[in-house]
């Protein structure tokens, strides 16, 4: 047993060593799709854990409770919640106004909340920047402040009166803009709006004659009651008109800010992973016809279909466990930057290792695409015969009468790529599925960008909503990867099929076949393929964007354009490396066999 172990030790590291080409394109291949998929799994740490951490550093409230109605006796009303049997602790009433901001040109709906300079027992917004509540200055939560793009030392109004900005705060005792729940007093409709917090002797100036509301923060001994400690039944009359809103549904407000774009990785994750099996299965393709004749040596001097099969999936394993830490590392570090969910809330990923779910998943990824793409090839050379492995033939084409009869009358390049993709259907399949998930991921893109946005309304101003600011985003990038992804595995697919028609080519251009028309008919069998490819891939694009009878179709300039870009992507990567190996001479290529 040591011995065999020290041989596949030993044809791993020589293997490494003597194809570093082929090594790092598989690393980059499983590297992409395990990324992806950390970055889909990321954002739900970029929401739910900065959300528990910014609640734990603000000392955030269990239940926040705004009295129905405003006015003074709003006080009243809220005195004897502090003192309930399960509130353990609390900060407020604090006064509350609902008017608009304006910064520059933009005017939005506002929450003026009313605080003091010292600290509270519960719900301490941390300052991000600059310093808290002064009078004279506002302290803007730190999301909406990026909505207006504001800078500490700029001067806002609201409503008329003009004060300095302090700083940035977040708090988890609302939710980030524009969910921070604007509302007219005494109404229980909600209006998009931000929030910014005033010292608390100037927001009756701030409000002019319009009547204060207020809200308590209530720390409870059992956070899962929630409104229950206040309103047992859940229908007494005297709490009609009253807000509860407990942190567990602040967390996941914040989450629906972000949901779309997790969504769009997570499908984006699958396709890349999908792509990923395409570029490993094209490489193991390419590497077990290089492969052949050391299986028939290695089954000469006695060894086995296992040892056979192992010696092979040791390597691509061990590639997988790098790639799946490679990827791990840069889906988990290149989060924060590219969405910054996490503007309305404290902390981020990348400053602590990942948790182990995530490790699992990633590795299990890594693994599984390794395992899927080289499991078959490895299998069928370790079953096949020792005489014809170390022949190192390839197997003969399926003849038809028919076919024979229609390709007799094709152009020279034509008949050249019909016959390669004869010689080798599973990897013409290959590419049709490369420019088949390819074209899906960009006719699927191009719908969703054609879609009309629906801006938030601030009551006097419009802003882009940064859901889809942040999903068009997270589409992007899913986009330039598959695309990069897709580029790989052609270059692939091309290095494939120069290596396994060598010898057919030369035979061709013995037969009178120029170069030109060899490496034509290289490149038109990586054309051939691709082209059902992208036609199946446009109508699957479009037929999976359209869940609803308000999508608007992209330009058919766009869809035209990504029709006819994928294939000619295809022709331009595989045309100058055919051309180039068909201009190999044909002596030297048949001398190799020879040897």
């Amino acid at each position: 047993m040591a011995g065999r172990l020290l041989l596949v030790w030993r044809l791993l590291v020589r293997d490494l060593r003597r194809h570093r080409t082929e090594t790092l394109l598989l690393l980059i291949a499983i590297t992409a799709a395990t990324a992806t998929l950390t970055l889909g799994l990321t954002l739900h740490e970029l929401v739910a854990r900065p959300y528990e951490q910014t609640r734990a550093a603000t000392v955030g409230p269990d239940l926040v409770v705004q009295a129905g109605q405003p006015g003074p006796h709003s006080l009243d009303a809220l005195a004897p919640l502090t003192t309930l049997p399960g509130v353990t602790n609390h900060s407020g009433p604090y006064p509350l106004a609902f008017l608009a901001l304006t910064a520059g040109d933009t005017t939005a709906r506002v929450v003026v909340e009313g605080r003091d300079g010292t600290p509270a027992a519960v719900d301490r917004p941390a300052v991000t920047d600059g310093t808290w509540v002064r009078p004279g200055g506002v302290v803007v939560e730190r999301t909406f402040a990026d909505a207006l793009g504001v800078r500490v030392g700029d001067t806002v109004s609201v409503d008329g009166h003009p004060l300095g900005v302090t700083g940035f705060a977040v708090t988890a005792a609302r939710p980030a803009y524009p969910r921070a729940g604007w509302h007219l007093p005494g109404s229980i409709l909600t209006e998009g709006g931000g929030l910014v917090w005033v010292e608390r002797g100037d927001i009756a100036t701030l409000a002019g004659e319009q009547p204060l509301s207020y809200t308590v923060n209530l720390r409870l001994a059992n956070p899962q009651a929630g409104a229950a400690v206040i309103d047992p039944s859940g229908g007494d009359a005297r709490f009609r008109g009253w807000r509860f809103s407990t942190g567990q549904e602040i967390a996941e407000t914040n989450g629906r800010l972000n949901a779309p774009a997790q969504q769009a990785l997570t499908i984006g994750s699958w396709l890349l992973t999908a792509l990923a099996v395409v570029g490993v299965a094209g490489i193991v393709a390419g590497r077990a016809i290089g492969q052949r004749r050391r299986v028939g040596l290695l089954k000469a001097v006695g060894a086995g279909p296992a040892m056979i099969a192992a010696v092979h999936l040791a390597e691509y394993l061990v590639i997988a466990l790098a790639a799946a830490g490679t990827g791990l590392a840069v889906g988990w570090l290149a989060a924060p930057p590219l969405f910054r969910p996490t503007a309305g809330l404290l902390g981020s990923v990348g400053v602590h290792p990942p948790p182990l779910r995530m490790v699992a998943a990633a590795t299990a990824l890594a693994l599984t695409i390794a395992v899927a793409a080289t499991l078959v090839p490895v299998l069928r050379a370790a079953a096949t015969d020792t005489t014809h492995a170390l022949a190192d033939a390839a197997a003969a084409p399926r003849r038809r009468r028919w076919v024979i009869s229609l390709s007799r009358r094709l152009p020279t390049a034509l008949l050249i790529g019909v016959r390669i993709n004869a010689r080798r259907p599973r990897r013409a399949w290959l590419v049709t599925v490369n420019t088949l998930i390819t074209t899906t991921a960009l006719a699927a893109a191009l719908m969703a960008l054609a879609q009309e946005r629906s801006p938030v309304d601030l009551g006097y101003s419009k802003l882009p909503d940064a859901r889809d600011e942040r999903t068009t985003q997270a589409m992007i990038l899913v986009v330039c990867v598959v695309c990069f992804l897709a580029l790989l595995n052609t270059v692939v697919s091309t290095w494939t099929a120069v290596l396994s028609t060598r010898h057919p080519l030369a035979v061709t251009r013995v037969l009178g076949a120029t170069p030109a028309q060899a490496g034509a008919g290289l490149a038109v069998a990586q054309l051939l393929p691709a082209i059902p490819g992208v036609a199946a891939g446009l109508l699957l694009g479009i037929l999976t964007f359209f869940a609803g009878d308000d999508n608007q179709h992209a330009p058919a300039s766009w869809m035209l354009t990504a029709g006819l870009g994928v294939p000619l992507a295809v022709v331009m990567l595989t045309a100058i490396p055919a051309v180039a190996a068909a201009r190999r001479p044909v002596a030297d290529t048949l001398q190799a066999g020879v040897r």
